[in-house]
């Protein structure tokens, strides 16, 4: 068994201070007024908009007390740290369902989901339907601890079935995620069954090694090439050289938020280019202010790097396949 500590989120007044005022000592410069203002990237107005909310009413202190609302704690695997949060709900101790976030989210993104999983009868459903959750922090992120080196899905794979395991004694258990979580949960049904009894994804992050097959899959491949290409420059530059965007990132709060509420905007189900339909300004700065102050911006980025060196998309190069139960949230 591993060590499991309780863990509380508490930052020092010093800290929010000094992301404060690098925020209100950002340098404004011009943007491009001849086309739709995210065409180049990260939308002026929309970042001017939310460095005042930021600066005037956006409350840290508010969202620290929402994300220790759910006991977390701290774990240590293969020497490397894990922060998760633990709810064992109405399920009482069974049906665990491991949850694992992406880049650019964090733990943060399943918190809405915690209350309707754990306790479905407070929201309209069966007890007998609870899960117990866990939903670890990825290596790097938040409050997990920062490995020396880049870790890809795989190996974070490896490290969620000793958490799942060893440290809680759980004997089996489910595993959802999206984005790089969409990934480790097919690691987990692929190494990790039959342990893990099911998965299910919101991303098809793997291939097969023959490449795709039939008309259909060959139009939809080339299609999602032709929509990835002015997408792929911040996955290129964290696949190959992170720690050079992360000298300057590791400096700028608002050069964070730009970076990471463009995706943001890109990949949600937005009404139009409103990302406030989506995500409202306090879930997104709470998501941001976990990369701050952490200082886990730059350590985030290297699961990119780490990907393309465990041999990127590919999943076998024998031809198996996950078997165990697979769901895809297309």
């Amino acid at each position: 068994m591993h060590d499991v500590t309780p863990f509380e989120i508490s930052v020092s007044d010093q800290k929010l201070e000094q992301i404060r005022d690098r925020i209100a000592a950002y340098q404004w410069f011009p943007a491009p007024q001849d086309r739709d203002p995210w065409q180049y990237g990260m939308a002026r107005d929309v970042l001017e908009s939310l460095q005042s909310y930021w600066l005037n009413s956006y409350d840290w202190r508010a969202a620290e007390a929402e994300l220790n609302k759910y006991p977390s704690f701290l774990a240590e695997i293969d020497g490397q740290k894990i922060h998760f949060v633990h709810v064992v709900g109405e399920a009482g101790g069974n049906r665990p369902l491991l949850l694992t976030h992406g880049w650019p989210g964090s733990f943060h993104e399943f918190w809405d989901a915690i209350g309707p999983l754990a306790y479905p009868s407070q929201h309209g459903g069966r007890a007998e339907d609870a899960f117990d959750l866990v939903i670890p922090s990825l290596p790097g992120y938040g409050f997990s601890g920062k490995p020396a080196a880049p870790l890809g899905q795989r190996a974070t794979a490896a490290l969620w079935d000793k958490l799942m395991r060893d440290a809680l004694g759980y004997e089996t258990y489910l595993a959802q995620g999206g984005d790089w979580g969409g990934a480790i949960s097919s690691w987990l049904g692929f190494d990790h069954a039959p342990q893990c009894k099911a998965i299910h994804i919101n991303i098809l992050t793997m291939r097969h090694g023959d490449g795709p097959q039939g008309e259909e899959e060959k139009a939809w491949a080339k299609r999602f090439v032709k929509e990835q290409e002015l997408e792929e420059g911040y996955r290129t530059q964290q696949a190959t050289k992170p720690q050079t965007l992360s000298y300057a990132m590791n400096d700028s709060p608002v050069g964070v938020a730009a970076w990471i509420i463009e995706k943001f905007n890109s990949w949600s189900d937005t009404d139009g280019d409103d990302i406030e339909s989506a995500h409202s300004k306090d879930e997104l700065l709470t998501n941001i202010m976990i990369y701050l102050i952490t200082g886990t911006f730059n350590t985030a980025s290297w699961i990119y790097y780490g990907r393309r060196e465990e041999g990127g998309r590919l999943l076998s190069e024998d031809g198996r396949r996950v078997e165990v139960p697979t769901g895809c949230a297309l």
